[in-house]
């Protein structure tokens, strides 16, 4: 028994989450630079609540999945388990949710509707049979450790906390220059941009981290190359890693080409932060023979349109 009890109890699930608000989009709001910590902050609180302790379970990730936000979550021992289930069947996680939501974004209401997976199974159908969750808990290990967007979002929350007694509104704009990944594109003449150069068809620029504007462009003329792109990329970004190119292509299907790409590039940028540079964008279009979409980004192209 000595021996069995010094084996840590972990155990993972995923949360699935959507407002039945037709106006408000959960992964929308996750996705707004401006938004995203004040979603992770009530998330964070309202998952506190659930087990009794801020580190009654850990979130690995929060996956943007229209119309749902998927929080992968990970518990470290039973008993903070056996709390967020109960929590979760007596619908205290979800008050405590939608009432940390309705606080953190200033809205009136959040209404949400919510469920519960461990691999395959709908944790929901079961939920009376607490030892049955736990087990299918147990049986799914996490498959990753926490997202570095995540730890981003920690320490800001930390900041948040630490800056709310002086000054709300400063705690806001602390939180939305904490970084890159989670919040894209750094201010122009940021100092997190690096201060290098690069050579494109002979000529030398300043690299500089990807604005909106870079975004929009790519999106707007990358046309059916984004996959290939997209590829090009992964090489030394995993957040791109197979099968995200092909999830996303299926993804936003009906949206189109545009969104697709801008979805792609959306993932590379906020997976690298200030390292997401014009300059890795730029080889990947030459590797991939887009010189016009090049130029475009680079100004090259004084008034004309890119074909």
């Amino acid at each position: 028994k000595m021996a069995g009890s010094s084996a840590p109890w972990i155990g993972s699930a995923y949360l699935f989450l959507q407002s039945t608000c037709k106006t408000i989009v959960l992964p929308s709001l996750y996705e707004s630079s401006q938004k995203k910590p004040s979603v992770f902050k009530a998330l964070k609180l309202a998952l506190a609540d659930s087990t009794g302790s801020v580190n009654g379970v850990d979130m690995l990730k929060v996956h943007c999945s229209y119309p749902h936000l998927i929080v992968q979550l990970k518990f470290c021992k039973q008993e903070n388990c056996r709390r967020f289930l109960q929590s979760y069947r007596e619908g205290a996680l979800q008050e405590s949710l939608q009432n940390h939501l309705q606080v953190s974004l200033a809205m009136t209401t959040v209404p949400l509707e919510m469920e519960l997976k461990a691999g395959n199974e709908h944790l929901d159908n079961m939920l009376k049979d607490e030892d049955r969750c736990l087990e299918c808990i147990y049986r799914e290990k996490p498959d990753r450790l926490r997202d570095e967007e995540i730890t981003e979002l920690e320490e800001c929350l930390k900041s948040l906390i630490v800056h709310q007694s002086i000054n709300n509104n400063m705690a806001v704009k602390d939180c939305a220059s904490l970084n890159a990944p989670s919040l894209p594109y750094p201010s122009q003449g940021s100092s997190l941009a690096p201060q290098i150069t690069f050579i494109f068809q002979g000529q030398q620029f300043a690299n500089r981290t990807l604005t909106p504007d870079d975004h929009q462009k790519f999106a707007k003329l990358v046309s059916k190359k984004w996959k290939q792109v997209g590829r090009s990329l992964q090489k030394t970004c995993r957040a791109l890693r197979d099968p995200v190119i092909d999830n996303l292509a299926l993804e936003y299907d009906r949206e189109g080409l545009y969104e697709q790409a801008y979805q792609l590039l959306l993932r590379f940028i906020q997976s690298e932060g200030k390292k997401a540079t014009i300059a890795r964008l730029i080889a990947a279009l030459e590797e991939n023979g887009l010189i016009s979409l090049a130029e475009e980004l680079l100004g090259l192209h004084s008034n004309e349109d890119c074909s």
